[in-house]
């Protein structure tokens, strides 16, 4: 099991400084973000120069792209936000099939306008599933137009809030294009240890079959999030249920500073030993 990193973690005036970082710091892999080719997060345009420089980078650093960030507010009121989001993936979709990365990852939305990581009561609405539906419709033809997978992560905030959802929305759309990112301190906020292991456990049971990748986040006490390794989700559990289900992709830290990212590789790297991997 490889263990990577949110690109974006590491500052850099290009790709080869930033993934020489990521590289130093003993990371395989990244989550990567068109910020860190001095683009905007979404791109409405991506030229070949910025393709092979990226290609070059990860070549030269032996850091593999593991996927592509193209996380828009799937249900956002305006057509225009909407229409933006699709024709940045489109052109994220490109840039992953001519890389040989094969995974883009999406935000499945919240009815907050202003940020698409802030939860809305109205996100668990009917209307807010079906444009959702609406919308996951179009990504997923761009998807086999470039031959690459969609992953949508559980996370409390956005329409897809629990694993049952997930498995809902996969089963309604009846498509081998759509893939799961687990990130389990996206699935509680404060809980016990046993109701923590339940809700993780539970999720990862139900998804497994579609999860591609795996993330290492963390939550604090008070059930804001924390540098991976500093928290309470309990990672002997987690790492050792990744290994013991045969998990073949890659651990994506993020959630914490530059200055953090040696110790998480280093807390990360140590579990996986123990867990026997």
């Amino acid at each position: 099991m490889k263990i990577g990193v949110f690109a974006k973690t590491y500052s850099g005036i290009s790709p080869t400084e930033v993934l020489l970082k990521v590289h130093k710091a003993g990371y395989e892999s990244v989550a990567y973000n068109m910020v860190c080719s001095k683009l905007s997060s979404l791109p409405l345009e991506v030229t070949d120069n910025v393709i092979e420089e990226l290609m070059i980078s990860s070549l030269a650093t032996k850091v593999e792209i593991s996927s592509l960030s193209a996380t828009y507010n799937m249900i956002h009121q305006s057509k225009q936000v909407k229409d933006n989001g699709l024709t940045s993936l489109l052109n994220l979709a490109r840039v992953a099939n001519l890389i040989g990365c094969n995974l883009i990852t999406l935000c499945t939305g919240t009815r907050c306008q202003t940020n698409q990581w802030h939860g809305h009561p109205d996100n668990n609405s009917q209307q807010a599933w079906d444009e959702l539906v609406s919308e996951m419709r179009k990504a997923i033809q761009i998807a086999e137009k470039y031959d690459i997978y969609l992953g949508i992560e559980p996370e409390l905030s956005n329409v897809i809030n629990s694993a049952t959802k997930a498995k809902r929305l996969i089963e309604q759309l009846e498509s081998d294009r759509i893939r799961i990112i687990f990130d389990p301190a996206n699935l509680f906020e404060q809980v016990t240890l046993a109701e923590q292991h339940h809700i993780i456990e539970e999720s990862f049971n139900l998804l497994e079959p579609y999860i591609i990748q795996a993330h290492a986040k963390d939550r604090n006490a008070d059930g804001s999030f924390g540098v991976t390794g500093k928290g309470i989700l309990d990672y002997d559990f987690y790492i050792r249920m990744l290994i013991n289900s045969g998990f073949q992709g890659e651990l994506i830290a993020h959630g914490f500073s530059e200055q953090d990212g040696q110790f998480v590789y280093d807390f990360l790297r140590e579990k996986v030993i123990q867990a026997g991997q």
